[in-house]
């Protein structure tokens, strides 16, 4: 007697073909993000030993984040929502008050950060900072031209960022939270 059942089997021939082509689709249409960074100009590679530099204390602005987020700026603790103010004030100095900076081309400001700092508190940190110059440029640029710092000629940028120089210096993460 002859089998009359027949076999059911799927063609399975093409399904490597679309498999390949949904493949090459969601490869072709995916958006891989970059992550950008953060935009600073390093010095350039100077292979002479460094030059020991005498800094006024009067100078600096020093500005520890700990393990816990805290900031620390001059040795006193501050909340985050009064760093850019009281960095404002220090790079500028209004009142030739003798424990801030003598002028802006003199201010620095030294960043360090403990190992366990999250980096999104960093970052709000280093943002506060340099929107900090981003304010005193602009505070300039009306005083002297009565426009915007971003609608100057670069030549007049060049000049404002001449005179309130943008220096904050970043220090190794250290473990100085964890004492």
């Amino acid at each position: 007697m002859k089998n009359t059942r027949t076999n059911n089997e799927i063609n399975a021939g093409s399904m490597a073909d679309i498999a390949f082509l949904l493949l090459i689709f969601f490869l072709v249409t995916t958006i891989i993000s970059e992550d950008k960074g953060l935009m600073v100009k390093l010095p350039p590679i100077d292979e002479n030993k460094p030059v020991e530099v005498d800094i006024k204390k009067r100078n600096l602005f020093t500005v520890l984040i700990n393990k816990d987020n805290q900031l620390s700026v001059r040795g006193e603790p501050m909340a985050m929502d009064a760093l850019r103010a009281n960095a404002k004030l220090f790079i500028r100095n209004p009142k030739n008050d003798a424990s801030l900076s003598e002028n802006p081309k003199n201010a620095l400001i030294s960043l360090m950060n403990d190992r366990g700092t999250n980096y999104s508190a960093y970052l709000h940190v280093y943002n506060e900072l340099k929107a900090a110059y981003q304010e005193l440029w602009n505070e300039a640029a009306q005083k002297q031209h009565g426009v915007t710092f971003e609608s100057l000629s670069s030549s007049n940028q060049k000049t404002i960022k001449n005179d309130i120089p943008l220096v904050i210096s970043e220090a190794d993460p250290t473990d100085y939270g964890e004492k």
